[in-house]
């Protein structure tokens, strides 16, 4: 791969990454990575069960949301 487009790419990558953030997109890969480093004993919520609670927790605590 040339050069410049490795640049294109990574920049490309590094917005993803970013604007994957800002939406949340990547909240149940921090929860898991959260999960094992705090060393619970439980096992990790499956990522349905962690999408569901955190709705319910959203729509029974609304804070500063867009909609």
């Amino acid at each position: 791969m040339s050069p410049g487009l490795a640049g294109v790419a990574t920049g490309f990558r590094s917005f993803a990454r970013y604007f994957n953030g800002v939406l949340g997109a990547d909240a149940y890969a921090k929860y898991v990575e959260h999960h094992r480093a705090a060393g619970h004993a439980t096992p990790p919520l499956s990522e349905r069960e962690f999408w569901r609670d955190r709705t319910d927790r959203q729509d029974t605590n609304p804070q500063g949301r867009c909609c």
